[in-house]
């Protein structure tokens, strides 16, 4: 498959080839639900947090007597059915919400999203991202320049690229991270990606190694 080649005026200067291993895989929809579903349990933190009636303060001492007193009998104010006692089966924060996935699965999870940015003409590739200064404005104008119609962006760079980070962190639906820690919640969570030759690059390597 090939892919046109922009340079940083957004002007068309090259092409490319894209592995159509990476890029040219039939996307199953259910694989990349079971992976996102997984990706995203993995990022959630348990927050929520209840006390039982054994953690809640107070009520060590019987209410009232047990009998005479015409009242129902209660041996604690603890009791999860009085207002301000414990809670029964509430949400604790021990709770894990991580999610078991097959490293094979997630490789090829993320192949069939890029794929899918592929084939919709949701894929740009740029010859590099060597700007002649790290300000959030030549960031915002090279992103006027390239003849995109999406309106979130997914920047790969081909290795750590601070630069870039810097100059994109302030733009709104732009997201920067390296071509490695891509994956499939953050490709599905933008629009259309913008890369570079290294990042393809990158991205081949790493999707063509064996689980």
């Amino acid at each position: 498959m090939k892919i046109k080649v922009y340079n940083l005026e957004g002007k068309e200067s090259s092409e490319m080839d894209l592995d159509d291993k990476i890029f040219g895989v039939k996307i199953k929809p259910e694989v990349v639900h079971e992976v996102f579903v997984a990706q995203m349990n993995n990022s959630r933190e348990p927050w929520a947090d209840t006390k039982t009636r054994g953690e809640v303060r107070g009520g060590g001492k019987k209410p009232w007597q047990q009998k005479g007193t015409g009242r129902a009998r209660h041996g604690s104010i603890r009791s999860p059915i009085w207002v301000g006692g414990g809670v029964t089966f509430g949400p604790l924060s021990t709770r894990n919400y991580k999610s078991k996935i097959n490293k094979n699965t997630r490789r090829v999870a993320l192949k069939m999203c890029l794929s899918d940015k592929a084939q919709s003409g949701a894929l740009w590739v740029v010859e590099n991202f060597s700007f002649t200064e790290p300000k959030t404005k030549i960031f915002a104008s090279f992103m006027k320049k390239i003849p995109v119609a999406q309106k979130s962006f997914l920047i790969l760079t081909g290795e750590s690229d601070g630069q870039v980070y810097r100059m994109s962190r302030n733009l709104k639906k732009i997201e920067s991270i390296p071509a490695r820690e891509a994956s499939v919640v953050s490709v599905l969570n933008k629009q259309a990606i913008i890369t570079s030759k290294s990042g393809i690059a990158e991205l081949e390597n790493i999707l063509s190694k064996k689980a």
